[in-house]
């Protein structure tokens, strides 16, 4: 295994993880520690080209704003949801100056608009699609575009934590199910594609960075409550290389039949 520039010990990569931010949607700390394969659809572009036609969009659960804030162009009314407060700040201060409004808003909770408001719904990784809500504030003729975390993601990191979890686990977030629900919701499906993708984690600072800013993946993940799991495969990447995962992608298109 190639030298590293990072300290090697177990204690010093868990200690140097502790100072980072795990606020907002930007990996880029990631760089040298952990890579991960991106869809071929290529999300943020295609984000950006329906922005680009757009009069009104919806972002919803936005993070810390850094994916819709890469669009070079935003329709004269962008708004985007967030439901973690740290994120909430983190949105505003990036995406305000441009003449977008960032609103506090759980990710459970209706989408705090009126029926037909926007022409565009765009989410990068939403928790849940909550697809009556999109259809709702969905315009006919509008379109949902987003990309989603699927079925199995990461679970080869995720079962070193938690052990063998049930098939109904596995299964969640299946496309498949995805578009029965949002083709019950009134939607049409104008594009569904799927793509599992190689991830690669050089030390175990860069799993515990990636457990605490991803929280979902471990529920309660700590390092003292997962210490050993963690010095075991501290000592399995020094001795055999990186951590291979894979995490699930896949990208959803849909639109609100036009009335009539």
């Amino acid at each position: 295994m190639a030298s590293s520039p990072f300290p090697r010990t177990f204690e010093s990569l868990v200690a140097e993880d502790d100072a980072v931010p795990t606020d907002g949607w930007d990996f880029s700390w990631f760089e040298g520690r952990a890579t991960e394969a991106r869809p071929s659809w290529g999300y943020a572009r295609g984000m950006a080209e329906r922005l680009g036609r757009a009069s009104a969009a919806l972002d919803i659960q936005t993070g810390g704003g850094e994916v819709l804030g890469s669009a070079p162009r935003f329709p004269a009314v962008t708004v985007a949801t967030e439901g973690w407060p740290p994120n909430v700040a983190k949105a505003t201060a990036l995406l305000h100056p441009r003449g977008a409004v960032v609103v506090a808003a759980a990710e459970d909770a209706p989408l705090p608009f009126a029926d037909g408001a926007f022409d565009l719904v765009t989410s990068r990784h939403p928790v849940r699609a909550h697809w009556s809500e999109i259809a709702r504030v969905l315009r006919p003729g509008g379109t949902y575009f987003a990309q989603h975390v699927g079925p199995g993601s990461v679970y080869e990191l995720v079962e070193h934590f938690t052990g063998p979890l049930p098939e109904e686990n596995r299964n969640a977030r299946h496309p498949d199910g995805e578009r029965a629900g949002a083709e019950a919701a009134g939607l049409e499906i104008v594009d569904l594609r799927a793509e599992r993708l190689r991830m690669e984690f050089f030390d175990i600072g860069a799993v515990v960075h990636f457990l605490k800013k991803v929280v979902w993946m471990v529920p309660g993940f700590t390092v003292e409550a997962y210490l050993p799991q963690l010095r075991a495969l501290h000592e399995r990447i020094e001795a055999e290389g990186p951590f291979v995962a894979h995490s699930a992608r896949h990208l959803f298109e849909a639109r609100r039949p036009s009335a009539g």
